[in-house]
């Protein structure tokens, strides 16, 4: 693309189901750090939605294929209302991330549903998808994909921790690009949060209420995940798998529950990040203070306050950029960070 300035949107949609997010951006081709997010927003997923890409993990092979192009088609909408509640007129392509369903790279497996094709022909657009297909048939998790962004547009910071349904952490090390994911944290906290009628645990109210279980506290911070050296990445399917079931079979009160976990978050947390303040988070974890608290405490560090876009919108944005890399046919997938046999430009292209 043989322009200075290029014009994208950027859509993710997390583990945690908070709803897509959306970013229209502004890249400078000559100094990609000077960005602008010119508008931003949040479409919230309707309960019909949340169930169903909940559920979607439970499907059989010809449903997910249907519900690719439902859901292709639900984005398609979503975004061409995006571009035109907003006027958006000078659009480049739209770079969309999708909803992760299957992640087990260890099989080969990773599944991303939101048919480009589909939202190629809705939005009249260059659509950039499925960045971590590629990634996984190169040996390789297929995530995380951020660290790009953040060392090309966030390089200042010495970490980037990002705080949504999981954590994950990116970093310098000997000259590469490290990253991988930490602990789960949103996907957890909303779980239980949700079976006392609420959407998420507001600033850590609920969690304030309960007492640690120490014996769950010392078995979640024993799971064999945290001795593994990375490249390493979780799903929803080992939060099923071993999460729950422990959580389940040693404590019953929601409060303590939540409070068990925000401590066991930290100190995960805490082992990466201790005595160093030059951090970027981002994420809704952010918002939640009692967590951000315990990081801080467990860690030795003070977290500074960020720009509100960045700190909601940071992966919207990144995917965007890792949209833009792939039609420059520019690398935007480590190999440092993944495990894959090569550095690669990752992404499926459709053109309407």
């Amino acid at each position: 693309m043989n322009k200075k300035e290029v014009f994208s949107i950027g859509v993710m949609s997390g583990t945690s189901l908070d709803g897509v997010d959306l970013v229209y951006v502004k890249f400078e081709k000559n100094n990609y750090s000077d960005f602008k997010i010119l508008q931003a927003t949040t479409i919230p997923y309707s309960l019909e939605w949340k169930q169903m890409l909940q559920n979607a993990i439970h499907s059989s092979g010809k449903e997910l294929e249907n519900l690719n192009v439902i859901y292709g088609k639900y984005l398609g909408v979503i975004i061409h209302n995006f571009m035109s509640n907003y006027k958006i007129k000078n659009i480049d392509f739209i770079a969309s991330h999708g909803h992760t369903i299957l992640h087990e790279p260890e099989k080969g497996i990773t599944l991303q549903i939101g048919s480009g094709k589909e939202i190629a022909k809705i939005t009249k657009q260059k659509v950039v998808c499925d960045f971590r297909t590629q990634d996984v048939k190169l040996g390789g998790q297929g995530a995380p994909l951020v660290p790009i962004g953040d060392k090309l547009l966030f390089g200042k910071y010495r970490f980037c921790l990002n705080l949504g349904g999981f954590s994950n952490i990116s970093f310098d090390k000997n000259e590469e690009r490290i990253a991988y994911d930490i602990c789960p944290v949103n996907i957890v906290l909303n779980f239980y949060a949700n079976k006392i009628g609420l959407d998420y645990d507001a600033s850590g109210k609920v969690a304030l209420g309960g007492e640690i279980n120490q014996q769950l506290l010392k078995k979640l911070n024993s799971l064999n995940f945290y001795k593994k050296e990375p490249p390493k990445s979780l799903g929803l399917e080992w939060v099923q798998q071993e999460v729950f079931p422990l959580i389940n079979s040693l404590e019953k009160d929601i409060p303590s529950i939540l409070r068990t976990f925000v401590e066991h978050i930290a100190i995960q947390i805490s082992k990466v990040i201790v005595n160093n303040n030059s951090i970027l988070v981002t994420g809704g974890g952010f918002f939640n203070s009692f967590l951000m608290k315990q990081i801080e405490k467990h860690s030795n560090v003070k977290i500074e306050e960020n720009n509100k876009e960045i700190i909601n919108y940071k992966e919207a944005l990144v995917f965007a950029f890792l949209g833009l890399l792939k039609i420059d046919n520019q690398v935007n997938c480590f190999k440092s960070v993944t495990g894959a046999e090569k550095d690669h430009s990752s992404g499926v292209i459709f053109i309407p």
